[in-house]
């Protein structure tokens, strides 16, 4: 039997140690790697090539649904499966255009997530029951769309852009995260603002959080600077220390990380009466 193996991408580091238990008690899926934000998720699945990717929506640095594109694009070989709190439509169809394998909410019971990895595999499609009907009947009826609005009018690099800004790192830093420079950053910047026609920063977070390109709740860069000082180059680290930098994006109000829901270790079965729909 073929071993399949798994890369877990979540902020909450209780919540991937609960999966990762869950996933390997399995004896067919080894865990190869975890990653807790989006950028480190796309560098992991590069080096370790994993079968399927398990991705959280709401991760700083680059969201679950940018960084589900950019594996699709450049490790096509690795299923993702987004696994989320989060199941409303603009989410969901905003992973769908991504090229994601399968969308489970988390109250999928356990079984269904084994399932869901081992369906995708095998080049199905596997989402949620709730999200699946949902998928199914706006085919039917003609109403599933492409935005030609909001996030889907970016570019993927101005999306990274957009994110980051909202989570409050400066233009240095950014570049550093991207391996830019600071004068392209500003050029980005001023770019997806001409585009949306958004004058502020304010403006400019208020759009990202509407346009679920980062999540209301999510915490903007206490728990993440540490990784992201890690992946800057040091020529960025100069540039923020020399304060070349020249513009300072607002913080997320109300992002502080309170109210947030910290993900407890999955137990063997969530909730009994949800089960994973294969397309």
């Amino acid at each position: 039997m073929k071993t399949i193996t798994v890369l877990l991408c979540d902020d909450h580091a209780i919540f991937r140690e609960g999966l990762r238990l869950l996933l390997e008690a399995a004896g067919d899926i080894k865990v190869v790697g975890e990653a807790e934000d989006g950028h480190h998720a796309v560098g992991e699945t590069k080096r370790l090539q994993p079968d399927v990717v398990l991705m959280d929506v709401a991760m700083s640095l680059l969201n679950g649904v940018e960084a589900a594109r950019k594996i699709a694009r450049e490790v096509p070989a690795a299923k993702v499966i987004i696994l989320s709190a989060y199941s409303d439509d603009q989410h969901v169809q905003q992973a769908v255009e991504a090229g994601v394998a399968g969308y489970l909410v988390k109250q999928t019971a356990s079984e269904e997530l084994l399932r869901a990895v081992r369906d995708v595999c095998e080049g199905n499609a596997c989402f949620s029951p709730l999200i699946a009907r949902h998928l199914l009947t706006q085919r039917r009826d003609g109403h599933v769309q492409s935005e030609s609005t909001g996030a889907k009018a970016l570019t993927s690099r101005q999306i990274e852009v957009v994110q980051l800004i909202a989570e409050g790192y400066s233009g240095a830093e950014i570049a550093g995260l991207l391996s830019l420079s600071v004068k392209t950053i500003q050029k980005h910047r001023q770019a997806l603002m001409d585009k949306l026609h958004i004058h502020d920063i304010a403006s400019l977070t208020r759009y990202a959080v509407s346009s679920g390109v980062v999540e209301s709740n999510q915490s903007p860069i206490g728990q993440s600077r540490a990784s992201a000082r890690q992946q800057m180059s040091p020529l960025a680290e100069d540039e923020i220390a020399l304060g070349q930098d020249q513009f300072q994006p607002g913080r997320l109000k109300g992002t502080g990380g309170k109210g947030r829901k910290s993900g407890p270790a999955i137990p063997k079965q969530l909730y009994e009466n949800n089960h994973c729909a294969t397309l």
